[in-house]
Protein backbone atom coordinates (compact mmCIF):
# COMPACT_ATOMS: atom_id res chain seq x y z
CA UNK A 1 0.00 0.00 0.00
CA UNK A 2 1.27 3.08 -0.59
CA UNK A 3 2.18 5.92 1.56
CA UNK A 4 0.21 9.63 1.37
CA UNK A 5 2.01 12.26 2.55
CA UNK A 6 0.47 14.74 5.43
CA UNK A 7 1.61 17.53 6.46
CA UNK A 8 3.31 16.91 9.78
CA UNK A 9 5.42 13.93 11.71
CA UNK A 10 6.96 14.12 15.37
CA UNK A 11 10.66 13.98 15.30
CA UNK A 12 12.43 14.50 18.57
CA UNK A 13 9.41 16.38 20.20
CA UNK A 14 8.49 18.73 17.65
CA UNK A 15 6.35 18.50 15.00
CA UNK A 16 8.22 18.66 11.36
CA UNK A 17 7.17 19.40 7.91
CA UNK A 18 6.66 15.68 6.53
CA UNK A 19 9.26 16.57 3.50
CA UNK A 20 12.08 17.62 6.51
CA UNK A 21 11.61 14.75 8.36
CA UNK A 22 15.25 13.40 7.53
CA UNK A 23 17.34 10.64 9.02
CA UNK A 24 21.19 11.20 8.60
CA UNK A 25 23.00 8.87 5.25
CA UNK A 26 25.26 7.60 8.44
CA UNK A 27 22.99 7.36 11.34
CA UNK A 28 23.56 3.66 12.98
CA UNK A 29 20.41 2.58 12.52
CA UNK A 30 21.08 2.35 8.72
CA UNK A 31 24.46 0.42 9.07
CA UNK A 32 23.93 -1.86 11.96
CA UNK A 33 19.70 -2.16 11.78
CA UNK A 34 19.61 -0.42 15.43
CA UNK A 35 16.09 0.27 15.59
CA UNK A 36 12.30 -0.60 16.65
CA UNK A 37 9.09 0.27 15.80
CA UNK A 38 5.59 -0.15 16.22
CA UNK A 39 2.43 -0.33 13.49
CA UNK A 40 -0.40 1.45 15.74
CA UNK A 41 -4.08 2.01 13.55
CA UNK A 42 -5.83 4.73 14.68
CA UNK A 43 -10.00 4.11 14.10
CA UNK A 44 -12.71 7.18 13.31
CA UNK A 45 -15.52 6.28 16.03
CA UNK A 46 -18.21 8.73 17.03
CA UNK A 47 -15.84 10.89 19.17
CA UNK A 48 -13.28 11.52 16.84
CA UNK A 49 -9.58 9.41 15.79
CA UNK A 50 -9.30 6.03 18.59
CA UNK A 51 -5.73 4.55 18.69
CA UNK A 52 -5.96 0.88 19.02
CA UNK A 53 -4.29 -0.26 22.35
CA UNK A 54 -2.02 2.95 22.16
CA UNK A 55 -0.65 2.06 25.80
CA UNK A 56 0.39 -2.27 24.94
CA UNK A 57 1.65 -0.20 21.61
CA UNK A 58 4.00 2.06 23.77
CA UNK A 59 4.65 -0.79 26.34
CA UNK A 60 5.83 -3.01 23.47
CA UNK A 61 8.00 -0.23 21.88
CA UNK A 62 9.54 0.26 25.28
CA UNK A 63 10.29 -3.39 26.10
CA UNK A 64 11.74 -3.90 22.73
CA UNK A 65 14.03 -0.99 23.29
CA UNK A 66 15.26 -2.36 26.27
CA UNK A 67 15.98 -6.18 24.88
CA UNK A 68 18.00 -4.13 22.07
CA UNK A 69 20.06 -1.58 24.23
CA UNK A 70 17.54 0.99 22.95
CA UNK A 71 16.99 3.62 25.97
CA UNK A 72 13.82 5.91 24.64
CA UNK A 73 14.81 8.93 25.64
CA UNK A 74 10.61 9.99 26.39
CA UNK A 75 8.12 9.04 29.27
CA UNK A 76 5.32 6.84 28.03
CA UNK A 77 2.98 9.58 28.72
CA UNK A 78 4.94 11.39 26.41
CA UNK A 79 4.92 9.25 23.54
CA UNK A 80 1.12 8.46 24.18
CA UNK A 81 0.51 12.55 23.80
CA UNK A 82 2.62 12.54 20.54
CA UNK A 83 0.91 9.71 18.61
CA UNK A 84 -2.40 11.31 19.35
CA UNK A 85 -1.03 14.92 18.29
CA UNK A 86 0.23 13.73 15.29
CA UNK A 87 -2.94 12.14 14.40
CA UNK A 88 -5.31 15.17 14.83
CA UNK A 89 -2.46 18.04 13.32
CA UNK A 90 -2.94 16.19 10.57
CA UNK A 91 -6.76 15.91 10.30
CA UNK A 92 -6.76 11.73 10.52
CA UNK A 93 -9.13 9.51 12.15
CA UNK A 94 -8.80 6.50 10.06
CA UNK A 95 -4.68 5.89 10.16
CA UNK A 96 -1.84 4.29 10.51
CA UNK A 97 0.69 5.50 13.14
CA UNK A 98 4.23 4.54 13.47
CA UNK A 99 6.28 5.20 16.48
CA UNK A 100 9.93 4.42 15.59
CA UNK A 101 13.48 4.79 17.91
CA UNK A 102 16.58 4.44 16.18
CA UNK A 103 20.37 5.01 17.16
CA UNK A 104 21.36 7.98 14.43
CA UNK A 105 24.35 9.93 13.22
CA UNK A 106 27.09 10.07 15.72
CA UNK A 107 29.19 7.13 15.93
CA UNK A 108 29.88 4.01 14.64
CA UNK A 109 30.99 0.47 15.61
CA UNK A 110 28.57 -2.72 16.76
CA UNK A 111 27.43 -1.07 19.69
CA UNK A 112 26.42 2.71 18.33
CA UNK A 113 27.54 4.16 21.86
CA UNK A 114 27.98 7.44 20.86
CA UNK A 115 24.97 7.23 19.06
CA UNK A 116 21.99 9.31 19.80
CA UNK A 117 18.66 7.72 20.64
CA UNK A 118 16.07 9.16 18.22
CA UNK A 119 11.90 8.96 18.15
CA UNK A 120 9.90 9.61 15.66
CA UNK A 121 6.52 9.31 15.11
CA UNK A 122 4.58 9.52 11.21
CA UNK A 123 0.83 9.13 10.81
CA UNK A 124 -1.11 8.75 7.48
CA UNK A 125 -4.41 7.48 6.00
CA UNK A 126 -4.68 3.83 5.95
CA UNK A 127 -8.21 2.85 4.85
CA UNK A 128 -9.56 -0.78 5.84
CA UNK A 129 -6.83 -2.95 5.37
CA UNK A 130 -8.49 -5.81 5.21
CA UNK A 131 -12.07 -4.70 3.47
CA UNK A 132 -15.08 -3.41 5.90
CA UNK A 133 -15.42 -6.79 7.01
CA UNK A 134 -12.24 -7.09 8.57
CA UNK A 135 -13.15 -4.19 11.15
CA UNK A 136 -16.04 -6.17 12.52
Amino acid sequence: MAITATEFIWMNGELVPWAEAKVHVLSHALHYGTAVFEGIRSYETPWGARLFRLTDHIDRLYHSGRVYGIDLPYSRDELHAASRRVVAENGLTSAYVRPIAYKGYGGIGLLGRASPVEVSIAAFPWGAYLGEAGQK
